[in-house]
Parts: C-alpha cells; sequence; structure tokens
C-alpha cells in the first residue's frame, strides 16, 4: 500500500496514495494507524483525496481509527473527493458519525481548536474553588 505520512508536533496527517481502499489494502492501513495511535498522536487526518474506490473493508479500517482516536484527541477525515467514494459514506451514514472536512488545511485548523479546546477543558484553575 502506497501511501505518505506528515508528522507534525500537533498532528499526523496520514495520506491514502491508492486509487482503491479495499479487502488487499485495508489490513495494512489498519496496522499503520495502530502503530500511530500507540505512538500517542493525538489528532490523526485521514487524507482520501486520490482514493477512487473504497469497500466494506476500508470503512472497516477507517471506522478502527474513528474508535482509536475517540478518547486520545481527533480523528479526521478529508479528501473525499470522489462521488463513489462520497455516496458509500453517506448511503453507510458514515457523515453522521465521522468528522468529515474538505480539505487538509481546514482539517488541521479543526485539530488544532480541537486541541485547543482540550487544552482549556483540562486547566486545573477550573477546579479551585
Amino acid at each position: 500500500m502506497k501511501y505518505a505520512v506528515d508528522n507534525k508536533e500537533q498532528y499526523t496527517v496520514f495520506r491514502i496514495e491508492e486509487e482503491n481502499l479495499n479487502s488487499s489494502n485495508a489490513p495494512t492501513l489498519k496496522s499503520e494507524l495502530v502503530l500511530i495511535f500507540q505512538k500517542g498522536v493525538k489528532n490523526l487526518i485521514l487524507d482520501l483525496s486520490p482514493v477512487k474506490f473504497v469497500d466494506s473493508s476500508g470503512l472497516s479500517a477507517i471506522l478502527t481509527a474513528d474508535r482509536l482516536w475517540k478518547e486520545l484527541g481527533s480523528f479526521i477525515l478529508t479528501g473525499i473527493d470522489q462521488p463513489a467514494v462520497k455516496k458509500l459514506i453517506e448511503i453507510s451514514r458514515l457523515d453522521t458519525v465521522l468528522t468529515i472536512l474538505p480539505t487538509v488545511d481546514e482539517s488541521i485548523e479543526y485539530a488544532m481548536m480541537e486541541e485547543l479546546a482540550r487544552e482549556l477543558n483540562a486547566d486545573p484553575s477550573e477546579d479551585e474553588e
């Protein structure tokens, strides 16, 4: 499976560089996502820009990432530009469950805002009376 990973301090962008996300490469994606999670990356942006087709195995890999990052930080799906991919996400109703943004830049901004909000909410001075 071809992919690119861009690690930054506050987030990681994982870009799938394949036209298909299916049963032949979804297990590799799941494994890579677990490794990134184990490294403590708080915010993951999964960029599907080059992807033209996703099957149920691909959806399962995406849901695995969402489940992993639920408690740790933010999982953002971006680059759903192809009609077939967009339709599958909508039919499976994942558009109501996942955070989906149009571009990587918007996803980075969202991740940074979410990180800031978590930091503010974790402020111990709020607990003082």
